[in-house]
């Protein structure tokens, strides 16, 4: 990274007039100190300053065919030499000829006839600006550099650990499969399709989805808490057991919850995360569990999981039940609208099942 005192010796200085007496006369002026590239007309300056980006500008106002005004907005316009620093020269001395020059990118003028102290000293004031917004500017970039990066390690660690919490829930429940990765894609499809919609467009946003599709797969961490011969059971539950089932929805809202103390930082990723795995029970009509909430009072990305969840269930062959057909199960969500779930949620599975099928094709479990 460069610094201000790190500079090349002699930065070059172009000047640009028409008079063939000031040219030589700057040149003189400038040349012990500076590497000097003349110009004697807006062309040929626009020509070497492309070819050569210099340091710094002396640029005359009152040329013929182009004048420095015109040659300044040429300047500013291109991206290699926005930044480079135009003084202009001139013999005017009205406020309206500075304030136009300033409003094209000028950061001085210089005023005919020179003076070669004035001259010396405005150069040297804006090459040490110049200096120190390179210095800035690399500084800026260095910073956002290590910013994306800092980033890129967060995001590499937050999926580690959602793998390490996922696998967790797996291994205390061999018979899920890919269940998680499949009411993920379940999601997503869901998601996006719903987002074409106005009644749900501004909340699912781009990053929203991929907040919920990211978070999707934490929706049952809360059955790392359950008991094995519950977790387990291969038949029906008894209704004290059923209730110890059903308490890993807020077992696992918690168990998010105190990850994000323990960081301190939730974020939006933990908290759409909780939203999943602590409502994505509850049911539209309000008869669900842990908390009893209905309609829209379910967060939106626990109802798409609810939908997700349960067709994917009903599909997938669990030691106490056979498989059920994708047509059967589509069957079923549809009854549920408007009782166990979201029916505009229902309304999109519905036009998405022959995707969902393909999902659960590609992503079947092993036999």
């Amino acid at each position: 990274m460069n610094t201000p005192t790190a500079a090349a010796a002699r930065p070059t200085v172009l000047v640009v007039d028409d008079t063939p007496a000031n040219l030589s006369l700057l040149s003189s002026l400038l040349r012990d100190k500076y590497r000097v590239l003349l110009a004697n007309s807006g062309a040929k300056a626009l020509a070497l300053a492309k070819a050569e980006r210099p340091a710094l500008i002396l640029l005359d106002v009152m040329m013929p065919e182009m004048d420095g005004y015109e040659v300044c907005r040429r300047l500013k316009a291109e991206a290699g030499l926005a930044r480079v620093p135009v003084l202009f020269l001139t013999a005017r001395a009205g406020i309206e000829d500075e304030e136009r020059g300033l409003a094209l990118g000028a950061v001085d003028f210089i005023h005919k006839p020179i003076s070669p102290p004035i001259v010396a000293a405005r150069i040297k004031a804006q090459l040490e600006v110049r200096a120190w917004q390179d210095f800035l500017h690399d500084r800026n970039d260095w910073l956002q550099a290590q910013v994306t990066q800092r980033l890129a390690e967060i995001h590499h660690l937050q999926d580690a650990a959602i793998d390490v919490m996922v696998s967790l829930a797996e291994f205390r429940d061999e018979t899920t499969g890919n269940h998680v990765r499949r009411t993920s894609e379940y999601v997503r499809l869901l998601a996006c399709s719903l987002a074409a919609e106005p009644r749900d467009a501004a909340q699912l946003t781009p990053e929203t989805i991929g907040l919920m599709v990211k978070s999707a797969p934490l929706h049952d961490i809360g059955k790392i808490a359950i008991p094995d011969h519950i977790l387990l059971k291969p038949g029906k539950f008894e209704p004290d057991e059923w209730a110890v089932m059903q308490t890993h929805a807020r077992r696992g809202h918690d168990i998010l919850r105190r990850a994000g103390d323990q960081m301190g930082v939730r974020g939006q990723f933990l908290a759409t995360a909780m939203q999943i795995a602590g409502s994505h029970h509850e049911k539209w009509d309000g008869s669900g569990y842990p908390e009893g909430l209905a309609g829209e009072a379910i967060p939106l990305a626990a109802r798409l999981m609810a939908v997700a969840d349960v067709f994917d269930a009903l599909l997938a062959r669990r030691p106490y039940k056979e498989p059920m057909p994708a047509g059967v199960a589509a069957g079923i969500i549809a009854r549920g609208r408007g009782a166990h779930f979201d029916p505009h949620v229902v309304d999109a599975f519905l036009r998405l099942l022959p995707q969902f099928e393909r999902v659960a094709l590609r992503l079947a479990d092993a036999a």
